[in-house]
């Protein structure tokens, strides 16, 4: 048994997933890449490969990652290129695309073996996070002065628009694409290709998929360009669990637990959004808060109900836990990091990656 704690990817769920993501390409024409910045977990890389075509990232490193580890089409882009990455970039990249017209300036030139495209920002989202929210007032995502891009069409091909965040509402994602084509229609005309992003939540229970691939499919062919989706939990949603371990158990008013984990260090977005972690089937009569062995006094994964009483040595598997986690899991109070495995699709857990006291070292000075 693979010792607690570490991230559980099942094979047989991220494929179903892949299956929709391939039913989708076909349906609609549009191409499918990996957002690399929610889920870059290259030993998965060998399932997803044959029903994607790329990656889309968000730094160099996330470009060359994609370029090593999976192949097919690689997008580049950066909120803002330096210096001393542009080259690199473009070296690993197929198609490059610029943040803003500023940064168009500086490098397109470096840049013209390449396909080139700009970020455009429709000033609209579907985030219920102002963080997360790429239309919020004064954003620097991305270019939305169409008179502005008009005059740099001659350096672009493209264009990069991502303003859906885990939006599971088709109706709200087609009233959206409605405001782009209706504000940037004079761009989207002399384009050879657009992406939308991702934060479309199309492998989500009950999504109308065969809606969405119409919908798209008819926007390719109302401006003649290809569309790409960059999927990133749409991709890996529901296929991987954090699997911990209960270390204590003590009552202050409710009964607690403390796992061998930390939402701070391994599930860093339900802090971030405050929002609780998934546990299933979460029935019974016995009130449980889950708790991370971290100092930090919020760090908590949640209150969920069990069958039996919940005590030491119990394991826990939280669900829902590839986005955003392993690209962003840390080293805070030293907690030992979780260790990546794969459940074959015979059943078998397979260990890939193990973290320990040297890593914890190599990651400082």
């Amino acid at each position: 048994m693979i010792p607690t704690p570490y991230y559980l990817i099942d094979l047989s769920r991220l494929r179903a997933n892949m299956q929709i993501i391939a039913d989708l390409r076909a349906a609609s024409g549009a191409k499918a890449l990996l957002a690399l910045k929610c889920f870059a977990t290259w030993s998965a890389f060998d399932t997803m490969r044959p029903y994607m075509d790329g990656t889309t990232s968000s730094s160099l490193f996330e470009a060359r990652l994609g370029r090593e580890k999976f192949g097919g089409e690689t997008h580049a882009y950066s909120v803002a290129w330096a210096e001393d990455e542009i080259d690199a970039a473009v070296a690993v990249a197929d198609k490059i695309i610029f943040n803003s017209i500023g940064q168009l300036d500086r490098f397109g030139g470096r840049a013209s073996g390449i396909v080139r495209g700009l970020r455009l920002n429709p000033l609209v989202s579907s985030s219920s996070f102002d963080l997360a929210d790429p239309a919020r007032p004064f954003s620097r995502l991305g270019e939305w002065d169409v008179a502005r891009v008009e005059k740099v069409m001659d350096r672009v091909s493209g264009f990069m628009i991502h303003n859906n965040c885990e939006n599971a509402d088709f109706d709200l994602f087609d009233r959206m694409l409605g405001q782009i084509e209706e504000r940037f229609a004079p761009l989207l005309a002399r384009a050879e290709w657009v992406s939308l992003g991702g934060g479309i939540h199309f492998t989500g229970p009950g999504y109308p998929v065969d809606r969405l691939a119409a919908r798209l499919r008819g926007f390719a062919e109302r401006f003649g360009v290809q569309v790409y989706l960059e999927p990133g939990e749409a991709a890996i949603t529901n296929s991987t669990t954090l699997e911990v371990t209960v270390l204590d158990t003590l009552y202050n008013g409710k009964h607690l637990v403390i796992v061998d984990s930390s939402i701070e260090a391994h599930m860093l977005d339900l802090l971030i959004y405050r929002e609780p972690a998934k546990v299933l089937p979460n029935a019974g009569p016995h009130e449980v808060m889950i708790c991370g062995k971290s100092c930090l006094a919020g760090d908590i994964f949640g209150t969920f109900r069990f069958a039996e009483p919940v005590k030491v040595g119990d394991r826990i598997s939280i669900q829902d836990a590839a986005g955003y986690t392993m690209v962003k899991k840390n080293w805070f109070n030293g907690v030992k990091m979780p260790a990546i495995a794969l459940r074959e699709e015979d059943g078998s857990e397979r260990l890939v990656r193990e973290f320990g006291y040297a890593d914890f070292v190599a990651a400082l000075s």
